[in-house]
């Protein structure tokens, strides 16, 4: 595999990566790292992005409560991920052969 120039790489990142001051909720409780979707009605905290951590920004009492707060920009950070460019996977590998042929006694 090529290695590309640490400036692209960079730029790459660069584009991933949130904005500054942008806001993102996460439930509260045991269990942070579930999806949005799972138990609507627990409190979520509001993180904000620093340019380098998410910092804790305050606390919504709900789902509703803290898509109001975090201004759902979903379409803008969906922009930001990559999708596969799909036909440029890399070649197949050669199927394994043994190299002495086997006879069964």
């Amino acid at each position: 595999m090529g290695d590309e120039p640490l400036e692209e790489w960079a730029a790459r990142r660069d584009e991933r990566r949130p904005a500054r001051g942008e806001r993102r909720a996460t439930p509260l409780g045991d269990r942070p790292e579930q999806g949005a979707h799972v138990d609507p009605e627990a409190a979520r905290a509001i993180q904000e992005w620093d340019g380098h951590e998410w910092v804790p920004a305050g606390v919504a009492e709900d789902l509703a409560a803290a898509a109001g707060e975090s201004g759902q920009d979903a379409p803008a950070r969906a922009e930001r991920v990559p999708l596969p460019v799909f036909g440029k996977l890399p070649p197949m590998p050669e199927p394994w052969r043994p190299t002495e042929v086997f006879h069964r006694p």
